[in-house]
């Protein structure tokens, strides 16, 4: 998602968005607005609405008033009012939508406290600006050693600089109140600037700072979400949730915001259902309710003297047994009335396609072949290997050896006596200066 301008950087930091804030990067897409109305023309003599929105960083949102007429659009970055000084922001939103948010955040778009807006930032602007974003991050890590040196119970979350670095807006959160004119003097002291402490609350901190959320995307608070409904636990019962305070609450510590997405569908479809305490009577026993499944329309009841054994009835043929209880009339029995239940054969998709081995793409292992070198033969032991009869290389070998008569001859010479000595085929070598005899 990121842009060329500031994908990269030193430090794997971003430097700067020019992509008409449509970039991922530094809180680039944080409550970004699409303006559905950007290719449409203005009636003849109609004039441009004269306020714009403009964001600062992690998504603060002010109007303010286009006096001087300049030529703004999305993405532009402007100098605009501040007390004191002038501050730098990111033009979101201009034309006739920009009426509609006013009007949806109570502002008067006629009224003269409107700030204005100086004109279009310079390069020496931009600078500045910069410059004092550089400081906000060390300048953080050193306010906190401040605060616990002081041993105030709470956290300095962000800090935002003024455009033109006359200011800086330390923003913190707390329990209970706190505090802090102490510490505005050691600030004052260390950082040799203007300060000013903004407390906000946990949800606004999240807001502010972004995250990722346990859906796997970005938080809805720093995206698209601006305005913050209160979520009880009770939506979480009516949509049958575990209330488990580690799964519902986000990463702000209260309940999730998205508690409420689906809640308004629930209430809809809870609206035919009979009260989850309600209690049927029959002539075999009371029944009380275990279970229901909202969309499907279904309640699962038991006897009070047999909670092992459930049985499953629309919640029409329970609303027609309540309605007889009403006139004082007891039906038979729930089997009069429940469905049968045809259990639905498991899908295994463990083994689709070999997906669960975490080895399947490696290469087989080779099998080891048996090594064919020789072992060397150990003293004494004959090393001569008799060969199969059809590796013979001279075939008529075999018809040869069979035809010589001493062959036969040595076969059939009769055993030599014990007593007889062997004759000795050994030869005398003979000295070359020796004479001969």
């Amino acid at each position: 998602m990121a842009c060329t301008s500031c994908s990269t950087s030193d430090g794997s930091a971003p430097k700067g968005c020019q992509n008409k804030g449509t970039c991922g990067t530094d809180s680039c897409n944080k409550l970004t607005v699409f303006d559905w109305l950007s290719n449409m023309s203005l009636p003849n003599g109609e004039a441009p609405f004269d306020c714009v929105e403009v964001r600062f960083k992690n998504g603060r949102k002010e109007f303010y008033r286009n006096a001087e007429k300049l030529t703004l659009s999305i993405g532009d970055i402007v100098a605009t009012e501040a007390s004191p000084g002038h501050d730098v922001g990111i033009v979101t939103l201009t034309g006739e939508l920009v009426k509609i948010q006013m009007k949806k955040k109570a502002v008067n778009h006629t009224s003269n406290e409107i700030p204005k807006i100086y004109r279009k930032a310079s390069q020496k602007d931009i600078d500045i600006w910069s410059e004092a974003r550089a400081k906000e991050e060390p300048m953080k890590v050193r306010a906190r050693e401040l605060a616990i040196a002081q041993k105030l119970e709470m956290k300095i979350s962000d800090i935002e600089f003024q455009g033109d670095g006359s200011k800086a807006t330390f923003y913190y959160t707390a329990n209970d109140r706190v505090d802090f004119r102490l510490l505005i003097k050691d600030f004052a002291r260390e950082f040799s600037t203007r300060i000013e402490m903004k407390q906000v609350g946990f949800r606004q901190e999240a807001a502010r700072l972004g995250g990722i959320g346990s859906c796997g995307r970005e938080l809805c608070c720093s995206t698209w979400l601006t305005d913050f409904r209160s979520v009880n636990t009770s939506a979480a019962r009516y949509q049958q949730l575990s209330l488990n305070p580690q799964k519902l609450a986000g990463q702000c510590g209260k309940l999730k915001c998205c508690l409420n997405y689906e809640l308004d569908t629930y209430m809809d479809a809870l609206q035919h259902f009979p009260d989850f305490d309600t209690k049927l009577v029959t002539e075999k026993g009371d029944a009380i309710c275990q279970k229901q499944d909202i969309f499907k329309g279904l309640m699962w009841f038991a006897y009070t003297n047999n909670f092992a054994n459930w049985h499953v009835l629309k919640v029409d043929q329970v609303n027609e047994i309540i309605a007889e209880n009403k006139q004082k009339k007891r039906v038979s029995s729930l089997e009069d009335y429940a469905l049968e239940v045809t259990q639905e054969p498991e899908k295994d998709f463990n083994n689709a396609m070999g997906q669960e081995s975490l080895t399947r793409f490696d290469q087989p292992k080779k099998k080891k072949r048996p090594n064919k070198k020789r072992k060397p033969a150990a003293a004494g032991e004959n090393t001569a290997t008799e060969k199969p009869a059809g590796e013979n290389k001279n075939p008529n070998a075999n018809q040869n050896r069979n035809n010589n008569p001493n062959r036969n001859n040595q076969k059939n010479r009769p055993p030599r006596p014990a007593n007889e000595k062997k004759p000795d085929n050994k030869i005398t070598p003979v000295k070359k200066n020796e004479p001969k005899k």
